[in-house]
């Protein structure tokens, strides 16, 4: 009898280290920092992944560039450093010529509806780009529009040779319209407009609040037909997603389209809250006739054609992209 109680002992010991063994630790790299909505929202999916699959997989988050500086997340995610990330896809530029028409100014007016394209437009086209992964989801930020420190901008007229801060995208679509793009990063923005090194700055209305940006600037140009975005990627090392079970990947799987909503509307909140901090500071919002939006985007459209040419010499059909993503707005 005894011999059978030490042999039930093994056995349940077994099998209790057995089921330590199963529990998956995963690390999950963002820019953003901690206080930010969206690595909040980022932290928050980490520990519903965790409630979800019954602690059978468990995330250390690392926000704030601590585990990956934001340029090197996509990589690092690859090279496993990380095995989840968060990153601006812009920031590995010529990368992903696919999703890079996402940023283009197709005239988004909220996160929301950017979110919903990035995705959809991921769901058709499944890019090659991405093979390196497993894509969890996107989110984008809402419109990115002109704020100027001095002078209303009413024309297109009045933007001319304006110099305003902007990168990437946005500096293409400065320069389409006439202005002269500066590309300084976020982080230096505040100090050049307070310093009248730039007459302007473009970017999404959350940035009036999150950078404090509408203590020194006083107009804002509601350039609908021209906005763009910047669309985010969360993404998974291939071999991790695989370890994972079934049951695993069906749940993180349900979590992330859950949360790339809950991504979208968190941007339009901050919006919200840009908007309401830009005319406390006193800031003037100058609306755009549908006559002037479309001069806007005729302006504009030169970015569009010329993302097309440059991406069909990669191979990639970028009109059917370009055409895709209007169609779903």
């Amino acid at each position: 009898m005894k011999k059978w109680s030490v042999f039930i002992v093994i056995l349940v010991c077994l099998s209790w280290a057995s089921h330590a063994s199963a529990k998956t630790t995963l690390r999950y790299a963002n820019f953003f920092p901690p206080t930010h909505i969206q690595s909040q929202l980022a932290e928050s999916w980490c520990k519903e992944v965790e409630k979800r699959t019954h602690g059978e997989v468990v995330i250390q988050y690392f926000p704030a560039s601590t585990l990956t500086k934001a340029p090197q997340t996509y990589d690092g995610v690859v090279q496993g450093i990380a095995d989840i990330g968060m990153t601006a896809l812009g920031y590995s530029r010529g990368r992903f010529p696919v999703a890079e028409a996402i940023d283009l100014p197709m005239g988004y007016t909220s996160g929301v509806q950017a979110t919903a394209v990035a995705n959809a437009m991921y769901e058709k086209f499944k890019p090659e780009e991405f093979k390196e992964t497993h894509i969890l989801f996107f989110h984008a930020h809402g419109p990115g529009l002109i704020h100027t420190r001095d002078k209303e901008i009413n024309t297109l007229e009045d933007l001319k040779g304006l110099k305003i801060r902007s990168t990437g995208t946005s500096g293409l679509v400065m320069d389409a319209l006439g202005a002269s793009p500066v590309g300084k990063s976020m982080r230096e923005c505040y100090q050049m407009l307070q310093k009248g090194v730039v007459d302007g700055s473009c970017h999404p209305m959350e940035s009036n609040k999150g950078w404090k940006l509408g203590e020194v600037v006083h107009y804002m140009i509601q350039n609908f037909s021209t906005a763009y975005t910047t669309t985010f990627g969360v993404f998974m090392n291939k071999n991790k997603w695989n370890r994972l079970t079934p049951e695993q990947q069906n749940a993180i799987t349900e979590i992330s389209l859950a949360w790339a909503v809950k991504h979208g509307e968190a941007w339009d909140e901050s919006d919200k809250a840009g908007m309401a901090f830009f005319k406390e500071k006193g800031g003037v919002v100058i609306p755009q006739s549908e006559e002037e939006a479309e001069t806007w985007r005729e302006a504009a459209r030169p970015v569009l054609d010329n993302y097309i040419k440059k991406v069909s010499k990669k191979g990639v059909d970028g009109k059917a992209v370009v055409d895709f993503i209007k169609s779903n707005m």
